[in-house]
């Protein structure tokens, strides 16, 4: 383990992370919040401490093994979070403990949207802007963003890449060069970010609200500058548009820019993917037993407010963005537990959603059916396809290994906050949602977090990068393997 060449590269990551607190000044300066010394006092101490770990280990030049490549991932994510509350911690205009901090710098960054902030309304333009653009830069993973840079710091980048990209297929490029590859998928996210900012926009938004969200939306993190979220604009257009980038940043980005790169532009190629069909089926279940059960209820009083709060509410929670446009859990509780554990799915692969993804649970599915068939005919040799590909078995093993690891990391993480003192509801919805990149949850968590002791919220942040790094990536570090030469 080559240890000062990784120390040097995180310290790279981290003064590159400490420009995100540029942009903040000036929207302090243009609101004039006050909040722009502050900032500037941040991105001076975390600049020092890029600099501090770089300069010492500036000369040391290695090439990244796949190993040093996983470390790195989990160092930056960690240094990321700790060096991202520094902002919080140093307001002069809100009052948050250490763990609060963390706790609102890691939601942000793993796109979990949870908040420990009671009036965000109340809050500076500029603490508002910082909370937005952390999930934006978490939403594809801000390692790859540096990917696209650290060849020309004399870094390789492949490494760094398999470590961060979400999915069971970590292998596929969209380009040959894999610095190519980050800069293709960020094109396809800064243009789909640009078209949610103009589309809300023109729906009624204010220019800083619709590039806020958009941040947010497209990255499906669930930030919002409201204490309502999406609700407090009252708008069905807004709420149609953040569903329909809901929906579109919760499919494969590859896919994405296969379809807007090729000479001639056809969606057959969305239709023809199992994942996105199976995707796409998920939601629309998901909205019509959202539908029939309020109409059963008589929750609303019309048809048409019964079917746009079912869509908005199973899109948001099942993609784990966890936007709201009304308190649904005070829906009949079969709801709410429904939209939960649906989050579990999430989006799909090489998406900038949680969950388990849905092509793993299609997988699992259909693994599901060929044991069934097994009973039936023990000696038919049945394979599992998708699409008209035939998968390894090892895929298969590989699908089956993550699903009982994240089973055992939930199991323990819920054990963790009921002993701190959370409630049944509240440690298996805070579980659910921190694993998966949720947000919120219920019971004592269905508003905030402000409420939970402090052992809770360390609990919740290492849920938050479990989630966020996929349990491998993470886990891997415990294996005394992995410290063998």
């Amino acid at each position: 383990m080559i240890f000062r060449s990784i120390i040097r590269i995180v310290g790279i990551l981290i003064g590159l992370f400490s420009l995100t607190m540029l942009p903040p000044i000036l929207i302090a300066s243009i609101y004039k919040d006050g909040g722009g010394g502050d900032f500037f006092a941040a991105f001076t101490v975390t600049l020092l401490i890029g600099i501090s770990l770089w300069m010492p280990n500036r000369r040391v030049k290695r090439e990244l093994k796949v190993r040093e490549g996983f470390l790195i991932v989990v160092l930056f994510w960690v240094t990321l979070g700790s060096v991202g509350a520094i902002p919080f911690m140093m307001s002069s205009s809100i009052d948050m403990s250490v763990a609060s901090a963390f706790f609102e710098s890691f939601s942000g960054l793993t796109t979990t949207g949870a908040t420990v902030i009671e009036q965000i309304s109340s809050l500076p333009k500029s603490i508002v802007f910082y909370r937005q653009m952390l999930q934006w830069f978490g939403g594809m993973g801000i390692i790859v963003l540096a990917v696209a840079v650290l060849p020309m710091l004399g870094i390789g980048g492949m490494q760094l890449y398999r470590a961060e990209m979400p999915g069971p297929v970590k292998d596929s490029k969209v380009t040959p060069r894999i610095a190519e590859t980050a800069k293709a998928l960020w094109y396809v996210y800064l243009c789909l970010t640009l078209a949610c900012m103009l589309a809300f926009w023109l729906a009624g938004m204010s220019l800083f609200d619709a590039l806020c969200h958009s941040f947010s939306t497209v990255s499906i993190g669930g930030f919002s500058t409201h204490d309502a979220s999406i609700g407090y604009f009252n708008s069905d257009l807004i709420n149609f548009i953040t569903v329909a980038f809901l929906l579109i940043s919760g499919v494969n980005y590859t896919l994405h820019f296969s379809v807007f790169s090729a000479k001639k532009l056809s969606l057959k190629t969305y239709v023809y993917d199992p994942e996105v069909r199976a995707f796409i089926f998920i939601q629309a279940l998901l909205t019509a037993i959202c539908f029939t059960t309020l109409m059963n209820h008589g929750i609303y009083d019309s048809i048409e407010t019964s079917f746009s709060q079912s869509l908005f509410q199973a899109v948001s929670i099942s993609t784990t963005a966890g936007f709201t446009t009304t308190t649904f859990s005070d829906w009949p509780l079969f709801l709410p537990v429904l939209l939960v554990i649906s989050s579990f799915i999430g989006g799909c692969s090489g998406s900038t959603g949680g969950g388990l993804k849905v092509i793993r649970v299609l997988l699992l599915n259909i693994q599901g059916l060929r044991e069934l068939k097994r009973l039936i005919h023990p000696k038919a040799i049945y394979r599992i396809k998708l699409g008209n590909k035939a998968l390894p078995d090892r895929v298969i093993d590989a699908i089956w290994g993550f699903f009982s690891t994240y089973a055992l990391v939930f199991i323990v993480c819920m054990l963790a906050l009921l002993m701190a003192g959370l409630d049944e509801l509240s440690a298996f919805s805070a579980t659910a949602a921190m694993l998966n990149n949720l947000g919120p949850g219920l019971g004592s968590v269905a508003l905030h977090f402000n409420d939970v002791n402090d052992a809770s919220k360390w609990i919740m942040i290492l849920a938050m990068l479990f989630g966020r790094l996929e349990i491998f990536t993470l886990l891997v570090l415990f294996t005394p393997a992995f410290w063998k030469n």
